[in-house]
């Protein structure tokens, strides 16, 4: 076991935590906003190839970061636009901009780079390991604040829990969704873009393996709130980085190694018993999911 729980797994943790705690703060404004952002992977994986692609064509990260974050906001207008304007199914909005995500970067990097499996390796001084982490720590305190200290947080959780009321007392409904959401696409980009220039060195297909997803599951376990959100992407990261570190280490009663497709599996079955466990004890907000159309 202490091959397994070094200092080493600290930092494996908090790299890999980094772009969860991005994503579920994004979806955290989404859903307090009232719409259901299930959409949370597709921006990721927006973030991901805009990021890789625009970084190897500038030779600047930073100007890769910015690209990504855009690419996530353009994904998350869409599902606004669908969700808010249309009022269309939010869930289906949410799972048709997955789906397409999955697609939409192949093809593309297929006809930029001639590969649809991945872009070209970026340079290492070129990639962008830490300012992703830092921002991401120094925004749970920056959204707990936003969200119950200021006006436009006041606003944003009153129409996601009663918009008829929200409405009578002369907020927006529709434009504080809008931010909501756009907010997300920002965030979830942003998380997406440290993958592919950050943790790696390219963008890969479907390289978000999920993590829209668990960052979904995070918000969930952590009700809707900052603080509670960030401990959870922890506990996720945490057994990400375990299940890295297990890998040729623990082994079978018989010696062989365990194999690597049941170590992998970990994340996610925890997800699902995470999900099982605590979605009944956490309260969403009243009008998430719902529609809202302003009475003439």
């Amino acid at each position: 076991m202490a091959e397994i729980f070094t200092i080493s797994l600290l930092f494996s943790t908090i790299r890999l935590s980094t772009p969860l705690i991005l994503a579920a703060l994004g979806g955290m404004f989404s859903e307090r906003s009232g719409v259901i952002n299930i959409a949370l992977e597709g921006m990721m994986l927006a973030g991901a190839f805009t990021a890789a692609a625009v970084t190897h064509a500038t030779g600047s990260p930073y100007v890769g970061l910015l690209a990504g974050m855009g690419a996530g906001l353009v994904i998350a207008l869409i599902h606004a636009v669908a969700s808010i304007q249309y009022r269309a199914d939010q869930v289906v909005t949410g799972t048709a901009i997955n789906i397409l995500m999955i697609g939409v970067p192949g093809f593309l990097s297929g006809a930029f780079f001639l590969s649809s499996g991945s872009t070209p390796q970026i340079p290492k001084e070129n990639l962008i390991p830490n300012a992703p982490i830092v921002i991401a720590i120094l925004l749970v305190p920056i959204a707990w604040y936003v969200l119950y200290k200021t006006p436009f947080g006041l606003r944003l959780r009153s129409v996601g829990e009663n918009p008829e009321a929200a409405d009578a007392a002369g907020v927006k409904v529709a434009k504080m969704r809008y931010a909501g959401v756009l907010l997300s696409g920002i965030l979830a980009g942003l998380g997406g873009a440290y993958l592919s220039i950050g943790q790696s060195s390219l963008f890969t297909r479907n390289m978000t393996s999920g993590r829209g997803f668990i960052a979904l599951a995070a918000l969930i376990f952590g009700k809707w709130r900052p603080v509670q959100t960030m401990l959870a992407c922890l506990l996720f990261g945490f057994t990400e980085a375990v299940t890295i570190q297990m890998q040729g280490v623990v082994k079978l009663p018989s010696g062989d190694d365990i194999p690597i497709q049941f170590i992998q599996m970990v994340p996610y079955v925890l997800t699902i018993v995470v999900l099982a466990g605590f979605i009944g004890s956490s309260r969403p907000p009243k009008a998430l999911g719902i529609p809202y159309e302003k009475e003439r």
